[in-house]
């Protein structure tokens, strides 16, 4: 799997949860302590997150970490 291809769909779950829950980029910012734009750009594919970051979405999402990775 291509690295890019890794990091767009991570993206997508992000979006996907967030939606479903039916948070905007910028509340779900806030709840992890990002900033919006940082959020947008991972949600693109963009931005190659930390494991520190993705354990902040989960939690601001109220789920597990390994359902943001599922590919």
């Amino acid at each position: 799997m291509e690295s890019q291809n890794i990091l767009i769909m991570f993206g997508h779950n992000i979006q996907k949860i967030r939606k479903e829950q039916g948070l905007s980029q910028e509340k779900l910012a806030e709840l992890a302590n990002l900033h919006r734009t940082y959020i947008g750009m991972i949600e693109r594919g963009e931005k190659n997150i930390t494991l520190l970051n993705i354990e902040k979405l989960a939690k601001a999402l109220n789920t597990e970490m390994c359902n943001l990775l599922k590919f």
